[in-house]
């Protein structure tokens, strides 16, 4: 229980830290993709060596790696510090992924106040060749600009290492 609270109160403090930022760009809005077709966005390209994939970092100084859930691809940020795998509203959706309004409870605390959340598991996740089943994950469906994979999935990858501006997964 209290890994639980310590994982929701590190999940609740990333929150805080992405939901508040405005980008330096924002006033050009009409230009953006709507918040439903983020997912859509490709990453970068990885590269691909056998059991290694290597992510570059991007400009916003994050990791985004190309998700895959049931045939369809995702955009999320790499958070090598979030205990679960976090999802916008959006993405859960397109994943199958139903939840009832009314079963939205408190799952952290941000700087705006509780984060509202329903915890579910998805099915089969995969980047590149790595892939995990049952992965534990919680449906943000406000707040959260991008989907977040976090270590419910990276924690099935054998090495996760940062360095160079590379972000390298491999066995």
């Amino acid at each position: 229980m209290k890994t639980l609270v310590i994982s929701v109160l590190a999940f609740a403090t990333l929150v805080a830290f992405i939901a508040p930022h405005e980008r330096p760009d924002s006033h050009a809005k009409a230009a953006q993709p709507a918040a439903s077709e983020v997912h859509l966005a490709a990453a970068t390209a990885p590269e691909s060596y056998g059991d290694e994939m290597a992510l570059t970092r991007e400009g916003d100084g994050h990791f985004y790696a190309t998700v895959q859930v049931d045939t369809r691809d995702y955009r999320m940020l790499v958070d090598t510090g979030a205990s679960v795998v976090a999802l916008t509203g959006d993405d859960a959706r397109n994943m199958g992924l139903d939840w009832d309004p009314n079963s939205l409870a408190p799952v952290a605390r941000g700087a705006s106040g509780p984060v509202m959340g329903v915890p579910v598991t998805i099915d089969t996740m995969a980047v590149g060749d790595f892939e995990a089943r049952d992965v534990e994950a919680l449906i943000i469906p406000d707040g959260l600009a991008v989907s977040l994979l976090g270590q419910s999935f990276l924690s099935h990858v054998p090495k996760v290492e940062i360095a160079d501006d590379k972000l390298t997964l491999s066995n």
